[in-house]
């Protein structure tokens, strides 16, 4: 049984400690700080997860998903992060987290 996530999602447990944090700065700071390894393996185990995960999600107001389900939406968060390291970037990952250490992200409207 999943300590942080609904019932469904343990495979993604080992992921909780660095991917599932608040705030679009923190996500974009651990993509940072992530290895390619790390980004790969979380990329791989959640991918076939989200359409479901979504689905679920979007079934309450944002207000209402009790703890474990707004640490599955912030898992999402950062995998929309990841994904742009993953799917887009590649090898290309490290050269671009150059300029994200110029051009930080504050804030977005997923955090208010």
């Amino acid at each position: 049984m999943s300590k942080h996530l609904p019932k469904g999602y343990e495979v993604l447990e080992p992921f909780v400690d660095f991917w599932a944090v608040d705030g679009t700065a923190v996500r974009d700071q651990r993509r940072g700080e992530s290895t390619a390894v790390q980004r790969k393996a979380f990329y791989e185990t959640t991918k076939g997860l989200v359409p479901k995960a979504l689905e679920e999600l979007d079934r309450k107001p944002l207000e209402h998903l009790d703890d474990n389900e707004r640490c599955l939406l912030n898992l999402l968060l950062s995998f929309a992060h990841v994904t742009q390291a993953v799917e887009m970037l590649d090898k290309a990952e490290p050269r671009h987290a150059a300029f994200r250490g110029v051009m930080r992200i504050t804030r977005s409207p997923a955090d208010v």
